[in-house]
């Protein structure tokens, strides 16, 4: 655990959450305190969880902020697609953002597996609860109907 701004993952998260604050600085006034508002929030809980994640110096709470992130990031997915659905970000930009979220989620789940896995091994006959893989990607077809 440790000094989180060392992983990789939180990395990747804090640039995510700096992307999306750029993208719905151009949004409209009137969501300032409804889907811009929503849209920052989940993407500043990706890393934040990472963050936290690693401040509590256990592998059994670095699996449950990880899967936290995992929660957050989807949705955050959510709010790109009706943020282009309602016309405030081009499809070019929203796949960008979209697959900058699929890689952070990709990362997540395997931090969440090898944490819980060490966690379950320290404390015989616990069996956290977690998904075995990670979820599946948007895809491009599902995204643009």
């Amino acid at each position: 655990m440790g000094d989180f701004r060392k992983l990789a993952v939180w990395k990747k998260a804090h640039e995510l959450a700096l992307d999306v604050y750029k993208e719905t600085s151009t949004w409209p006034k009137q969501e300032l305190y409804g889907l811009t508002s929503q849209t920052r929030r989940a993407a500043v809980s990706v890393p934040a969880n990472i963050a936290e994640g690693c401040g509590k110096n256990s592998d059994a709470e670095l699996a449950k902020h990880a899967r936290l992130s995992m929660g957050s990031g989807s949705e955050l997915s959510y709010y790109l697609i009706l943020a282009h659905d309602l016309d405030y970000t081009s499809v070019t930009r929203r796949d960008e953002l979209q697959d900058a979220l699929s890689e952070v989620r990709r990362m997540l789940a395997s931090i969440e597996r090898v944490s819980a896995t060490a966690a379950e091994r320290s404390l015989p006959g616990t069996k956290l609860h977690r998904k075995s893989t990670p979820p599946p990607p948007l895809e491009r077809s599902q995204a643009d109907s």
